[in-house]
């Protein structure tokens, strides 16, 4: 199970600024982000280790994180979102693990945060092995316990049919 604060634990950032590139300097620092409580608390760092310039343009050079960060637009070579530490918060709270919203991302396409949230909380199934296992739970409360034993469910293609109404990626099932 993982989840974004374990993404938080692993993410860093490295940031130079644009006028140090372009004068030929790629120098810049590593920063963790779980080394900060809040983005400001970031900011501040990333100031202090330019504190050469008088207006630095930062430039994120290179970066270490979860996929979740970038499929949202939270971080990119020339932006890091103000809200990654509440994002961070609010999917730590969701009581689903990271990989469901990646998931849900992969299904939708690019969102914005809320609309993945609202999407996982309203449409997360479960995670299953496959197609038919999932048309299996779906349906088991379905069939009667009187269901003749010599009558064969197609569970491939029902799972099939099925999935007309949902989606799914990496095991994870959402109600389309």
């Amino acid at each position: 199970m993982t989840n974004l604060q374990n993404c938080l634990d692993t993410a860093s950032i490295y940031v130079g600024t644009y006028a140090k590139y372009n004068n030929g300097s790629l120098y810049g620092e590593w920063l963790n982000l779980s080394d900060y409580s809040d983005y400001d608390e970031l900011l501040t760092a990333i100031y202090k280790v330019h504190s050469d310039e008088s207006d630095p343009e930062f430039m994120f050079q290179d970066y270490e994180h979860c996929e979740l960060f970038e499929k949202l637009g939270l971080i990119s070579e020339c932006h890091l979102s103000s809200e990654i530490y509440e994002i961070a918060d609010q999917i730590n709270d969701s009581g689903h693990d990271l990989e469901v919203f990646e998931a849900y991302l992969d299904c939708v396409g690019r969102m914005d945060f809320q609309s993945v949230y609202d999407g996982v909380t309203n449409y997360y199934i479960g995670e299953y092995s496959d197609d038919e296992t999932f048309a299996q739970y779906m349906l088991e409360d379905d069939i009667p316990e009187s269901f003749p034993n010599h009558i064969y469910i197609d569970w491939e293609s029902t799972a099939r049919n099925l999935m007309y109404d949902y989606f799914e990626s990496g095991g994870y099932y959402f109600k389309s």
